[in-house]
């Protein structure tokens, strides 16, 4: 808060007019329904994100929502690899899978899905885990250990349905909530896990063959929220950018999923 009221100083505007207030569920609902709120923006799961929609509709006020995602990079044949392995690591290892940007699915071109695999699992094999506060670390804790349950559950679902876990998949034998960074391999584009967003490094790797079928799946799950494709075919940007491409609220070429927009509410 001070570092944004000087901010606002600075530019010769009141500082007062940024304010942080900490608590709970009920400070959240209180603006949600306080009438002097012209506008309230909201950050967090989709439940709770069509609880607050509903307390600011039933007064027609305004809400933008930034909520779940389940979000994809598609990497075509042409893609350069070199782009590809350190985009789709950060993106979905980068705070350990707890942004609601991260990329968890990978869709891969039948001719190079082998190939990337076992690239990305070798990149993973040298990600660096420790204390977040430490600048050469990579990848920390989950936050709760209800996240730890939740990824362990997920992965449990991904082998059932068919997956398989190339690396990762456990609990990490220290203290705090860590985990080892996952992908998953072998499951069908529908699979039940595969459209659910699991807030957690698990990245599930999916084969495809036509453009058509991969930008479909890219837009068949509900969280919407960012995509990618790697590639360097201009008319298929332009397709993906188009009418037919994807539908997500953020639409990248040739970097990853993770990062946000100026705009704010995104998806």
């Amino acid at each position: 808060s001070r570092i944004i009221a000087k901010v606002l100083e600075d530019n010769k505007l009141p500082g007062a007019i940024c304010s942080l207030v900490c608590g709970g569920a009920d400070i959240g609902t209180a603006m949600a329904r306080d009438e002097r709120m012209d506008l309230l923006s909201f950050t967090g799961s989709t439940k709770v994100g069509k609880q607050v929609a509903l307390m600011v509709q039933e007064r027609f006020g305004r809400s933008l929502l930034e909520l779940g995602g389940n979000n994809a990079i598609i990497v075509f044949e042409d893609a350069d690899l070199n782009l590809v392995i350190p985009s789709a690591l950060f993106a979905a290892v980068g705070t350990a899978g707890q942004r609601c940007t991260t990329a968890r699915r990978l869709f891969l071109h039948e001719s190079i899905h082998d190939e990337v695999v076992a690239k990305l699992a070798k990149a993973y094999a040298q990600v660096r885990i420790g204390d977040p506060w430490d600048s050469d670390t990579l990848y920390g804790p989950l936050h709760t250990k209800e996240a730890v349950k939740m990824f362990l559950d997920a992965v449990e679902q991904a082998k059932q349905q068919g997956g398989s876990v190339v690396c990762g998949g456990k609990v990490i034998n220290r203290p705090g909530n860590y985990v080892e960074p996952t992908i998953v391999t072998g499951l069908p584009h529908n699979a039940p896990i595969v459209h659910t967003e699991t807030f957690a490094p698990i990245l599930y790797v999916l084969k495809f063959k036509e453009e058509e079928e991969v930008f479909a799946w890219n837009n068949e799950v509900k969280q919407g929220l960012s995509s990618s494709i790697f590639t360097k075919d201009l008319g298929r940007i332009f397709r993906w950018l188009g009418p037919k491409g994807s539908d997500c609220g953020i639409v990248n070429v040739n970097i990853p999923t993770s990062g946000a927009e100026i705009g704010g509410a995104f998806g």
